[in-house]
Order: structure tokens, then C-alpha cells, then sequence
């Protein structure tokens, strides 16, 4: 059964054509990855499915009865409702039943009439059946599931929405789109400003639900594990888009793609091979004595329908060549733990810096130290490729810089290998110059390098005629990360540090990279979410992961894929044990020593109602630990923030332990 149903759908701005008569079908259940490169109309054809545009012409058609729910790439605009009861408000059927069963209760309330009472008890009884079926007494539970799974706290629930950040506020329009469950969820790069484990999260819950999805992303991965069908935005005859629709999900795409342009072009071939031997002969014998053939020849030639020759998308051209072979031994620490010093004092050192618990906020009158977390002893050979991942806000990007000496670790040290050109690629593009043009940033990046050298590379990541001559300030998310790796070519490095290389880079840029890369004769260092970056070129795994409020690296010698499986038999084997604990304990026989009075029934609830309350205060305080941890990881250099940060962390990393200590005793 199909939902929605388009024909000659055209979107037009001037003489400018978005895309001319597209045609589908979108189906009850369907699955659907958008996919094309930046500026091909994706968003626009996503807006006008919403109907927050509207098509220059052709029809859409809706089943009768269908809803449709919008998540677009920005943030909403800013509301005084709390997170909470912004939730509640995707329940529309229920609020209104609520509200039925709130009048007849001021009816019981009011009637001595025994009649009246009979009547409105019956009709309350029908709506609290109805609530009961719809789901009503777990809507709480629901909502508290997806906040959580999308990354906000309990904390959070009371936050005003219009004191969000913009990834916020798309992420609580996420939540209510996933819990109002429309009939059909458009979704417009919805894990822009979600990490691994709000990405994993929404990939579970987008697999188990039985609606109909078309998804934008740039995300490799998320599109392998959520859609069944890719259609993809491609360029036709004339430079005008077309939607070409392929089944399985983005890996089977790619292959399905590949395999017919080949023989797309194999046809085109062999169609110009037959016109060019049809027009010789034509031309050979139109004035001989088969001119009558000729002519029927050139008659059919000009009615036969002329095949398109296959259009690739422009992408850029890149390769990143090392200027000479480094040493053996890339990268090696020890006893290195990363965070911040703040001196108070001219003499700001602590008389042992080696006793820093991890995670541990510690200030006296002289200095303040954050510790975000203690390294295990790292090694890094040359042709390795290691991937650090982990949740925002644990000091990835700090690591780095760490390790590049742009900040002093607070304990242990560093070493780098012999010979090493290194090249960094900064998350934000820090290092360009915002008043600059492309062409300037290359120039200034080599000495000596002419400026028809530079134009030629510049062409080959996209930047042709004025391009070259923009400001970088005016340059979007995209152009500017093809500057930076622009850049990075000419530096003939050996040791690559990688911070979020594909963020903003459409997908045929990062299937370059990602390919680039992997021939790259060098060693990696790489900080991504990208998974599938990470899946197709690490060879070890180091993951900074939380654990009760603090945060922890463990180092896996394989594939991302091989450590997620380990990390899936790990969970599933603590799983288990947790079980057989649990049936040994209700078997075992019963001690032959005296048993204390059974407390009443009134004791175990008062009991109960504690132990839940300091359970979820301890909750709270770790969520707190979490954020404050962020906050001062993107606090920078900014000490005095730093400093106040770090004194909240620590009162509230004293209060969590008190709240333990308090559990322990009941």
C-alpha cells in the first residue's frame, strides 16, 4: 500500500532547476536513505514531502488518514515550554482523553444526583479503557526512554527549551517526533549532533519500529543499519537531477550503482559504435546507387532514441603523499594522564603530580587540576592506524593536543619517533584564516609554491574559478574541511592526527578520504564518529568510555567491527553471570542460624522509597559529573571558567560518594 505517490514533481527557483519531473512511491513500512552530493536538492525534495515548500509543479498524493512528522537540519525556534512538557505534548490523542476524564472527575465531584453519577462513571470508566489501550500509563516511561537514548538526563527534563543550544533543540525535536511515531518520519541529517552512543541508540529504535522512514545522511554506517532502500539524487542529461532508486541498503547501493554505470556506458558505447558505423555507410552511399538504403538508414537514425552517456558528480582528487619514511616507533606514553593545570600561584607545581586520581577535580591555593583521565601506556608503530572514540565531552581533541604539545600533560610523558613530519587536522579548522582565500591558505602553506600550481590543486577539491578568491569566512562546513585537506597534501607527512575529518564532507568526499587514507603510507592517529571511517581503516581501538562518573581508556589490538563483537560477548557474558547469581541466590538453602523478625509491610515500603530516592539522586550527581566534564573540556583555555567548573566538580564528586555511602548502609 503506498502512503504518498509523486508525478512530474518539479521544483524550479528562476531559471534555475532543482530537479524536473521526478516520479515514486513511497510504501507502508519502507525504509528510504536520500543520498547525493551537497547542493542536489535533497532537503528541498524533503521539504516538499513535509510540505514545508512547495513543488513548481507535478502532484503529491497522500493516503487518506496519513501523518507525517519533519525533523529538518536546524534548530527550531526557541519555546518557554520546558523539555518535559514539550514530550507530553506528542501524545495528542491521550492529552485529549486526560482532559475528558478531568471533567468528568469535577462532575463526581459536584453531582449528588445517583443517575448523573451511574452514567458519568461508565463513560469515565470507557475513557480510562481507551487510555489503558493506547498506552497511557506508560507515556512517563516512554519519554524518559527516548531523552535518555538521545542523550539528556533527568536533569534536563526541567530545562526551558528556549535556553538550549541549536543540537539541542534539534535533538528535543527529534524526541517528539519519535514519540508522536507518524505514519511517515522525515528525517534530515538526524545524527548531526548525536555521538556513537545517541547515533547506535536511534539506529535500534529506527530498526524496530514498523513506520515508514526517508532519512538524509551523510553517515555511511547509520544508513547500513537502518534503510532497506537507497534513491539516490543523481546528475542527468543536461545537468538536471534525476531520482534513480536502488533496493538493499547504502553497501548494496554502492555496488548496484557500480555495476550500472558500467553498463550504462557499456551501452552508450556501443549505441555511438552503431551510429558512427550507420552514418559512414549513410554517408558513403547517399548519392550512389544505394542511396535509397542510405536514406532508409538515415531515417531510422534520426528516430532512434539516443541513450545519455553516464555523468559522474565532480569530487575532488585527492592523494597524500609522505615526503620520507618515519622511524619504527611512531608514538609512545607513560604513566600519561590528560586534563588541565590552572597555577594560582607563581609556583604552581604540586609536590606530586603522579598521585592524581583520574577524573578528580583537586584545587588548593596554588593550583587547580582537572583530570580527565589517566592513559594506559601507549604504543604506536609506523603503518598503524589507531581510532579514538568515545562519547563528547571525554578530551578526545585534548588528547591530541597533548600529544602535539600544544597543552602540558599533568602527569607522565609523551614520546615521538624519530623522523616524523606530522600533519593535524584540526576539528574546527582553528588554523585557517578566516580572512584569507583558499588560494591564500595554500600559498602560505608552502613557500615557493606557484600560483598555477596552487589553482590546479585547488581544482582538484572543487574550488575552481572565483571560488579560489572566496573568503574562508564565508566558506561553508564542507568547502572549508576541502581547504584544510587541501592543505594537508602539501605537507608531505608521515604521522597524520585526524580530529573528525569527515564532519560536513558530503559522501563521495568521504568515500575519497576514506580511500585516500587507506593508501596512505604513513601512520594514523584518528579521532572520529564516523564509524564507518573508522571501521574501514583502524587496526587498534582506543575507547575513553564512562564508568561511574568516570572516564576510562581501554586499548583493543583489531578492527572497530572485531571490538564491537568483543564488546557485545562482554556485555552479554556479565549478562549471564548477573543471572546465574541471581537463580543460585533463589535456590540456595536456607542457613540454620536465627532469622530476625520480618520487617511489616509498611517498613519494606518506607524502605523501598528510600533506597529509589537516593538511587535516583545518585543518578542525577553522575549526570552532573558528566556535563560538568564537557563544559570544561570545551571551556579551552579559558581558566577562571576552568577553575570554577573544577570546584563544582569536585563538591558534587563528594556528594555522589556520600550518596553511595548512604546506599551501601541500607
Amino acid at each position: 500500500m503506498s502512503l504518498l505517490t509523486a508525478t512530474a514533481l518539479t521544483k524550479s527557483y528562476g531559471a534555475f532547476d532543482v530537479f524536473i519531473d521526478l516520479a515514486f512511491a513511497i510504501a507502508k513500512g519502507d525504509k528510504i536513505g536520500l543520498v547525493g552530493p551537497n547542493g542536489c536538492g535533497k532537503t528541498t525534495l524533503l521539504r516538499i514531502l513535509a510540505g514545508a515548500d512547495e513543488a513548481s509543479s507535478g502532484d503529491l498524493h497522500y493516503a487518506r488518514g496519513t501523518t507525517l512528522g519533519y525533523l529538518s537540519q536546524s534548530a527550531e525556534n526557541g519555546s518557554d515550554k520546558t523539555i518535559w512538557h514539550e514530550m507530553q505534548g506528542a501524545f495528542g490523542q491521550l492529552n485529549t482523553i486526560v482532559g475528558k476524564m478531568t471533567q468528568l472527575e469535577h462532575v463526581m465531584a459536584s453531582t449528588d444526583d445517583a443517575a448523573q453519577m451511574e452514567d458519568t462513571l461508565t463513560k469515565y470508566g470507557e475513557l480510562q479503557h481507551e487510555y489503558e489501550l493506547m498506552g497511557g500509563y506508560d507515556v512517563d516511561a516512554n519519554i524518559r526512554r527516548v531523552l535518555s537514548g538521545l542523550g539528556f538526563s533527568r536533569e534536563d527534563e526541567n530545562k526551558l527549551i528556549d535556553k538550549l543550544s541549536g543540537g539541542q533543540r534539534v535533538r528535543v525535536a527529534l524526541a517528539r517526533l519519535l514519540l508522536q511515531s507518524p505514519d511517515i518520519l522525515l528525517l534530515d541529517e538526524p545524527t548531526n549532533h548525536l555521538d556513537t552512543q545517541g547515533i547506535e541508540w536511534l539506529e535500534t529504535y529506527l530498526q524496530e519500529w514498523e513506520g515508514t522512514l526517508v532519512v538524509v545522511s551523510h553517515d555511511r554506517y547509520f544508513l547500513d543499519e537502518v534503510c532497506e532502500r537507497v534513491w539516490e539524487m543523481e546528475l542527468g542529461l543536461g545537468g538536471k537531477r534525476r531520482l534513480i532508486q536502488y533496493r538493499g541498503n547504502y553497501t548494496d547501493y554502492t555496488l548496484q550503482r557500480k555495476a550500472r554505470l558500467e553498463r550504462a556506458q557499456e551501452e552508450f558505447e556501443t549505441q555511438q559504435a552503431l551510429i558512427a558505423k550507420q552514418e559512414e555507410y549513410i554517408r558513403r552511399n547517399i548519392a550512389g546507387q544505394n542511396t535509397n538504403q542510405a536514406k532508409g538508414r538515415r531515417t531510422r537514425l534520426n528516430r532512434m532514441e539516443r541513450l545519455e552517456r553516464p555523468l559522474e558528480a565532480k569530487s575532488m582528487a585527492l592523494r597524500i603523499d609522505t615526503a620520507h619514511r618515519s622511524g619504527n616507533l611512531v608514538l609512545e606514553t607513560e604513566k600519561l594522564a590528560i586534563g588541565y593545570k590552572l597555577a594560582n600561584s607563581p609556583n604552581p607545581e604540586p609536590e606530586n603530580l603522579e598521585s592524581l586520581r583520574p577524573n578528580a577535580a583537586i584545587l588548593n591555593s596554588s593550583f587547580s587540576i582537572l583530570n580527565l583521565f589517566t592513559c594506559p601506556d601507549l604504543q604506536l608503530w609506523r603503518l598503524e592506524r589507531a581510532a579514538l572514540v568515545g562519547p563528547n565531552g571525554t578530551g578526545k581533541t585534548t588528547f591530541l593536543k597533548t600529544i602535539l604539545g600544544g597543552l602540558q600533560p599533568l602527569s607522565g610523558g609523551v614520546r615521538l619517533g624519530a623522523g616524523l613530519k606530522i600533519g593535524y587536522f584540526e576539528q574546527a579548522h582553528e588554523s585557517l584564516n578566516l580572512q584569507n582565500t583558499p588560494l591564500d591558505e595554500l600559498l602560505s602553506a608552502k613557500p615557493g609554491l606557484s600560483i598555477a600550481d596552487a589553482r590546479n590543486i585547488l581544482g582538484r577539491f572543487l574550488f575552481s574559478g572565483d571560488d579560489a578568491f572566496k573568503k574562508i569566512e564565508v566558506l561553508s562546513g564542507g568547502e572549508r574541511g576541502r581547504v584544510a585537506l587541501a592543505k594537508l597534501t602539501l605537507l608531505g607527512a608521515n604521522f597524520l592526527l585526524l580530529d573528525e575529518p569527515t564532519n560536513h564532507l558530503d559522501i563521495p568526499s568521504q568515500e575519497i578520504l576514506t580511500e585516500a587514507l587507506n593508501q596512505f603510507d604513513g601512520t594514523l592517529l584518528l579521532v572520529s564518529h564516523d564509524r564507518y571511517l573508522v571501521a574501514a581503516l583502524a587496526t587498534q581501538i582506543w575507547a575513553l568510555e564512562r564508568n561511574d562518573g568516570n572516564t576510562q581508556m581501554t586499548v583493543f589490538k583489531g578492527t572497530y567491527d572485531e571490538w564491537r563483537e568483543a564488546k557485545l560477548q562482554s556485555t552479554e557474558k556479565i549478562q549471564n553471570l548477573k543471572e546465574a547469581e541471581r537463580k543460585n541466590q533463589a535456590i540456595a538453602p536456607t542457613p540454620a542460624i536465627a532469622i530476625a523478625p520480618t520487617p511489616s509491610k509498611n517498613n519494606l515500603r518506607q524502605q523501598e522509597k528510600k533506597m529509589a530516592q537516593i538511587e535516583d539522586r545518585i543518578g542525577k550527581l553522575e549526570q552532573e559529573l558528566n556535563n560538568l566534564s564537557t563544559k570544561m573540556a570545551q571551556a579551552g583555555n579559558d581558566f577562571s571558567k576552568i577553575k570554577v567548573l573544577g570546584e563544582n566538580y569536585q563538591k558534587t564528586e563528594q556528594a555522589l560518594a556520600a550518596a553511595w555511602a548512604e546506599l551501601e548502609k541500607m
